[in-house]
């Protein structure tokens, strides 16, 4: 039963869905489980500024992840992801349809409430619009943050829209979420301010230079506070990830990024998210697959850790 701030019952129905990521066991009591992390699909995308449909990106993710569920080992690495951590999925927030604000209050309790119970979260959107309220509730209880953010667009428009996917690195810095000076972009290859004090490594940059390079530059940025890490799967070329609302030619291999989310280890990543994956537009699965993979990596760089 999942209860909100104040203590009431709400419907069972908060967290709901067929099977877990990489057949992990649906749990629906997370906040009392023993769990490391917590995986909630957030199946919203009513911030969209282009095509819709990454609303059913968490389920797409959850069924092609069945595809890696096989390997006990998950190449390269050379240990079970289950033998040092405790992963379990909660199903999918459920919110009023229509509600934005709904959604931004619910999802910002659950987090709250899964990171005062010790647990660490791993979100799969939806619109990158959730990473503001993530970023909300990550915020009472780490801080400031440093942000690492993999995309094609740095989302830090000023357009005077409250709920949008492509202004909340705008608003994160004004609330004091986020640190700029320590938040690196990743991938970028549209428009944005460069007098926001937010470092931009570009995808001329990412593609035309050596990887370890790139690591050592988002390591020397962020230093050691905490860091949370969204994931916007646009960040990659078209050719690797066509489901998706906004592709932007000229974007990042899945050969590089993989590299660069394993590179990552070292980082105090305190939250992670995955969005943006509109399997409608996808061919053959192969966005949900590859966006699958990068949260198996995700999860496997805490896992080195232990």
């Amino acid at each position: 039963m999942i209860h909100n701030t104040l203590g009431n019952n709400i419907d069972n129905s908060l967290v709901s869905n067929a099977f877990g990521f990489l057949r992990f066991p649906l749990n629906f009591s997370p906040y009392t489980s023993k769990a490391d992390w917590v995986i909630t699909g957030v199946p919203f995308d009513l911030a969209t500024s282009g095509r819709s449909g990454s609303r059913y990106g968490p389920a797409s993710i959850r069924q092609m992840s069945t595809n890696l569920a096989w390997e006990k080992c998950h190449w390269p690495w050379n240990f079970s992801l289950t033998e040092r951590l405790n992963v379990i999925d909660c199903g999918d927030l459920v919110f009023s349809f229509g509600n934005t604000q709904d959604m931004c209050d619910k999802l910002q309790i659950h987090i709250e409430k899964l990171l005062k119970s010790n647990k660490k979260c791993l979100t799969f959107g939806g619109d990158h619009f959730i990473t503001l309220p993530l970023l909300r509730a990550h915020a009472k209880y780490f801080g400031k943050m440093a942000l690492v953010h993999f995309d094609a667009h740095t989302d830090t428009y000023n357009n005077n829209n409250k709920y949008d996917h492509g202004t909340m690195f705008y608003y994160a810095p004004i609330e004091n979420l986020i640190d700029p000076k320590h938040s690196v972009h990743i991938g970028i290859r549209t428009e944005f301010c460069p007098n926001n004090s937010f470092t931009v490594l570009d995808s001329t940059q990412v593609n035309e230079q050596n990887i370890n390079k790139i690591l050592f530059k988002i390591k020397t940025i962020t230093k050691k506070i905490p860091v949370y890490l969204t994931f916007d799967i646009d960040c990659l070329d078209p050719a690797f990830a066509p489901g998706t609302g906004t592709q932007v030619a000229g974007g990042l291999t899945s050969y590089c990024v993989l590299k660069l989310i394993r590179g990552l280890q070292p980082l105090n990543i305190i939250g992670m998210d995955l969005v943006e994956v509109a399997p409608v537009y996808d061919q053959s699965g192969i966005t949900s697959l590859l966006a699958s993979t990068i949260a198996l990596e995700m999860l496997y760089i805490q896992a080195a850790k232990k």
